[in-house]
């Protein structure tokens, strides 16, 4: 087994990871510069990731209130780490809660597992525009490049060969992702989103409509301007800066003497495939609102990434067709069931696994629309159903004959469509990131009210900023109730890494 420190210490056990990672980083990068000078390496340059690994032979006793923070038993667990400083709050709060449950110290050491001379650089490198083709055929030959093989997501699918009832060398998982895994969704998040991994907030909203962009964008702005309402400037003051696609960063006016909304940062020339913004505060709790586009590839493919960031929850806004009778354009749903339509997770989530409702979650819907409806009891319930959502991956849906997938959603009880909320929620599931949905009507199509430009715009300018509102007093509600009533065992199986 690989050489390691012992530490008692959580900081301590912290910062010998940042040590590592940074003089290992350091020397792949400084001998990449090398190799794009055109100095000769004389052999091959490898670095490799730390780790972090707990071995304990005792049962776990701990508190059974506790969905993470603690091994399922007897044995060996460890994970490779990446970007230490980057989740230096996250990871000091696990390192902390394995100490404090098992009463064992923590190793921590270099692994065999090498860092691909990419992932060494925070920003990336474009290899193949930096490089010429006699310096890219020898790159291989020179670094360690990204291996599909270390990336995938068998931990998280629990679909990892176990050999002597361990994973690797009769060592177990201690989190759900590895190093490499969490750096290729890094970068990933760069392209899609043009903001920092860094920029992401711990809460996150999720919509399928640029018009919620607009109105985000206008309110960030707005709270950061300074204001003379005491009420007002309290509340404003607890977002620090508001950030856009481009890591273009407006500083909150009403933290600074003089008030200035100071803005830095440079707009990209184009706008990236899913953009980011993200209504920051100090400690990370701030909230991401992800424009995820249309579709349930694109709700997979931006979740698969923000997952690695482990935020406290997710919430699922957009529009949607309402399938009964008696719903109204403009009416609320509160998803309290999928039907899995979308297709794009059956390889890795079978579609017999159910997607519960999370508890926690309906409830900081249902109480943030009656927050900003200002209506209860049976006047709440006129705007607002819970009830089945069903996501499918073909917009055109209304073109095929009816028959069936009109008797799939009867059968279902489904009183919504739509093509991301299943998606965003059962990878919410998989990842064991809380999750909900709220949609809106927008249109009836089996009751001939079809989505036409001059009714959609009339509807959009009514109801996207009170729908807006309401997702941003969900998850405010959600990080005021605190984390440990959040992170529900419900996402947790009976045998589970120890991080959350």
């Amino acid at each position: 087994m690989v050489l390691s420190e012992k530490f008692t210490d959580p900081q301590a056990a912290l910062d010998r990871v940042i040590e590592i990672y940074a003089s290992n980083t350091a020397i792949l990068r400084a001998a990449f510069k090398q190799f794009t000078q055109g100095q000769e390496i004389p052999q091959r340059v490898r670095a490799c990731y730390p780790f972090v690994r707990i071995t304990t032979d005792k049962v776990t006793h701990t508190d059974t209130r506790q969905s993470f923070g603690f091994v399922a038993g007897p044995g060996t667990y460890q994970t490779t780490l990446t970007q230490p400083v980057l989740f230096s709050q996250y990871l000091l709060s696990q390192f902390k809660l394995l100490l404090q449950n098992h009463q064992v110290p923590l190793e921590v050491g270099v692994s065999e597992l090498p860092i691909p001379v990419h992932f060494a650089f925070a920003d990336g490198i474009h290899v193949e525009g930096d490089l010429d083709p006699e310096h890219l055929r020898l790159l291989p030959d020179v670094f360690d490049l990204p291996d599909l093989a270390e990336m995938d997501d068998r931990i998280v699918n629990g679909t990892y060969e176990v050999e002597n009832g361990a994973w690797r060398d009769g060592v177990h998982p201690l989190a759900l992702f590895t190093g490499p895994r969490i750096d290729y969704s890094l970068h990933r998040l760069r392209h899609y989103t043009a903001t920092a991994p860094h920029q992401f907030q711990r809460y996150v909203l999720f919509t399928n409509y640029a018009f919620y962009v607009d109105e985000f964008v206008r309110l960030g702005r707005s709270l950061m301007q300074a204001t003379d309402d005491p009420a007002e400037r309290a509340y404003r003051s607890q977002y620090v800066a508001f950030v856009e696609p481009g890591n273009v960063t407006t500083v909150n006016a009403n933290l600074q003497d003089p008030p200035l909304a100071t803005t830095t940062g440079t707009a990209p020339v184009r706008q990236p495939q899913m953009p980011a913004y993200h209504l920051q505060r100090a400690d990370g709790s701030g909230i991401t609102l992800v424009n995820i586009g249309v579709g349930p590839s694109n709700a997979k493919t931006i979740t698969d990434h923000i997952a690695v960031l482990r935020p406290h929850g997710w919430i699922m806004l957009g529009h949607c067709a309402g399938l009964s009778a008696s719903q109204r354009m403009g009416d609320y749903v509160l998803a309290h069931a999928y039907v899995r339509d979308d297709h794009v997770l059956d390889d890795d989530l079978p579609l017999w696994v159910p997607i519960p409702a999370l508890a926690e979650v309906q409830l900081a819907l249902q109480d943030a629309v009656a927050g900003i409806t200002q209506l209860e009891g049976y006047e709440l319930k006129r705007i607002m159903r819970t009830g089945t959502v069903a996501s499918v991956d073909d917009r055109n849906w209304e073109l095929r004959d009816h028959r069936m997938p009109l008797l799939r959603f009867s059968q279902s009880r489904a009183i919504a469509l739509d093509m991301e909320s299943a998606t965003v929620a059962a990878n919410g599931f998989r990842f064991r990131v809380p999750y909900g949905t709220l949609l809106c009507v927008s249109d009836k199509p089996l009751h001939g009210e079809i989505k036409l430009p001059g009714m959609a715009n009339r509807f959009y300018e009514q109801r996207v900023a009170q729908h807006l509102q309401i997702g941003i007093r969900a998850l405010e509600l959600l990080r005021n109730n605190g984390i440990e009533q959040l992170h529900s065992r419900k996402l947790r199986s009976f045998s589970e890494p120890a991080f959350r």
